[in-house]
C-alpha cells in the first residue's frame, strides 16, 4: 500500500495518485482511463477544483466523457474517504484531493480562491472541543473567509 503523508503535510502528486487508485481497487472498482483523468486532477490541483472543472479537464482528453461519470466518479472517491467536500451555498461543492481529512482553509469571498493554510493544531483544538462540548465528534470543518491579496489589491 502506498504510504500516506502525515496529517498537515501536503503529499506529493504521484504519491497521492497512487494511494487513490490503491484505494480504489481495494474496494473492488476498476480504473478506467476516465476514472484515472479524474484521479490526477484532484491529485495534482491546489485550487480545490468543482465538478464542473474537473469535467472540463478530463474532457480535453476524453470528448465523450458525461459529467455524470466526473460526478460519480467523485462521489466514490469521498464515499472511500479519498476527496474532501467543501460545499459552499453561493458556489457548490469544491473538492480537496491531496489533503482528504480536516484541515483549514481559507476562502476568497470575491473570486471563491481557497487556501489550505499550514495549521498544527487542528487535532488538539477538535479533541478540546469535544471535551468542553460532551460531543463524541464525528468530523470537523474550519473556515476562514476574507479577501486575497489579489482581490485586496484591485487585481
Amino acid at each position: 500500500m502506498p504510504e500516506k503523508p502525515k496529517r498537515g503535510e501536503a503529499p506529493k502528486v504521484n504519491e497521492r495518485l497512487d494511494h487513490m487508485v490503491f484505494s480504489l481497487r481495494e474496494a473492488g472498482h476498476r480504473i478506467t482511463p476516465q476514472r484515472l483523468a479524474v484521479l490526477k486532477v484532484l491529485a495534482a490541483d491546489p485550487d480545490h477544483p468543482s465538478v464542473e472543472h474537473i469535467y472540463r479537464q478530463v474532457k480535453t482528453d476524453f470528448p465523450t466523457t458525461s459529467l455524470a461519470t466526473i460526478y460519480k466518479t467523485v462521489a466514490l472517491l469521498k464515499e472511500l474517504g479519498e476527496v474532501l467536500e467543501l460545499g459552499f451555498a453561493d458556489w457548490g461543492s469544491r473538492y480537496d484531493g491531496r489533503k482528504p481529512y480536516p484541515h483549514p482553509h481559507v476562502i476568497c469571498t470575491k473570486c471563491g480562491t481557497i487556501v489550505d493554510p499550514e495549521y498544527s493544531s487542528m487535532g488538539e483544538m477538535a479533541r478540546e472541543m469535544a471535551k468542553k462540548s460532551g460531543f463524541h465528534l464525528t468530523h470537523h470543518r474550519l473556515d476562514f473567509f476574507g479577501l486575497c491579496p489579489k482581490c485586496r489589491n484591485g487585481r
